[in-house]
């Protein structure tokens, strides 16, 4: 993927800085940290955080330098999250961080290192109580531990009527099974692709709409559909890199989101979805169960199993009244938890909470 453009800048009346980084020690210990990890070496933590980077040379100094009252950083397993806690040890200056764990990756999240650093922050910001409690088994004090979750702005979701999104993508008509995220393996694209043929034995004229940036998934997820007949091929519409804006437009275009992923922290495109007023799927593992209520606002099957899925599919498209309701329920959720000016103010109070306590 391309990278952006590194110097200064300005969004919404936030100054950003974009460093460069430093990749060839990153390639370089490649095979050197794998081969640490299956052996389960002292400190292959370490060679691994290396390994994952960003290496950026000086930014320690820079964030020590940064007139700020308190450095947040996000998100764990990477580099800077270390170099953002050694800036704020040697300025004397709170630190907060809210880490994104997928505690059943355990090469990305089973490092004693990243749970020395979240002992030693001011405050850590959980995304789920399945994330803060886990952190808290790890060692970390409950009283710096904060669930809070994260937000979406729910306007350009409602201002969409459903038949203006199906047919500007050609699915005038049809019931459509949307997935709308990052197309990789862990995230369970090719267990809805391979749920879908018994889900069209009971609802024929159902579409799959599968949107997201172009990845090196997407050649198997190509191959995969190649291999089927040519009936089932021209059901699934593949849709790459498209912009944010368009966004709202796929959501509103399905009937029903599908989210079969296995490693999330939170899960923000459920957030995305029930903005949209639809029902949602996704796995029963992690934090999802804390995002996701199974039975109120979606359902949640096992994960990899699309025999489970395709029933649950199947379940919405033959019930249109309970998949409406469902999907008023996640809306109802989102507006009155997951706003980000509601999401902003807690993370606000804890930034305060960490400054003060500091002084």
């Amino acid at each position: 993927m391309p990278r952006m453009k590194t110097g200064q800048d300005e969004i919404n009346g936030v100054k950003i800085h974009r460093f460069p980084v430093y990749s060839h020690l990153s390639r370089a210990l490649g095979p050197i940290q794998k081969f640490a990890f299956s052996l389960g070496l002292p400190f292959n933590d370490y060679l691994r955080t290396y390994y994952s980077g960003p290496i950026i040379p000086g930014l320690v100094s820079r964030i020590q330098a940064f007139p700020a009252d308190i450095i947040a950083a996000s998100s764990f397993p990477l580099l800077h999250m270390y170099n953002a806690q050694k800036a704020g040890q040697k300025s004397k200056r709170p630190v907060v961080f809210f880490g994104g764990l997928h505690p059943v990756e355990k090469w990305g999240f089973g490092r004693p290192n990243i749970y020395k650093a979240i002992k030693k922050a001011s405050y850590y910001i959980a995304y789920t109580g399945f994330e803060a409690q886990y952190v808290i088994n790890k060692g970390a004090q409950p009283e710096k531990v904060a669930v809070i979750g994260l937000g979406v702005d729910p306007q350009p979701f409602q201002n969409i009527s459903v038949e203006d999104a199906k047919r500007r993508y050609g699915l005038e008509g049809k019931k459509v099974v949307g997935f709308i995220g990052q197309i990789g393996g862990h995230k369970g694209v090719d267990t809805l692709i391979k749920a879908m043929p018994q889900v069209w034995e009971q609802c024929a004229d159902t579409y799959v709409l599968i949107a997201g940036s172009r990845t090196l998934f997407c050649d198997n997820l190509e191959k995969m559909i190649s291999e089927w007949p040519e009936e089932f091929q021209k059901k699934i519409i593949l849709h790459y890199n498209f912009g944010i804006e368009e966004k709202p437009w796929l959501f509103s275009a399905v009937d029903i989101f599908v989210y079969p992923s296995g490693f999330e922290s939170f899960g923000i495109s459920f957030l995305e979805a029930w903005a949209a007023s639809k029902p949602v799927i996704g796995c029963r593992v992690g934090a999802i169960p804390w995002v996701v209520q199974a039975g109120l606002d979606g359902f949640l099957i096992e994960y990899q199993n699309p025999a489970m899925l395709s029933e649950a599919i199947s379940i919405l498209l033959k019930n249109p009244t309970l998949a409406h309701e469902m999907g008023e329920v996640g809306q109802r959720k989102v507006i009155s938890q997951y706003t980000w000016p509601k999401v902003a103010a807690n993370f606000r109070k804890i930034y305060l909470s960490a400054i003060n306590a500091s002084k």
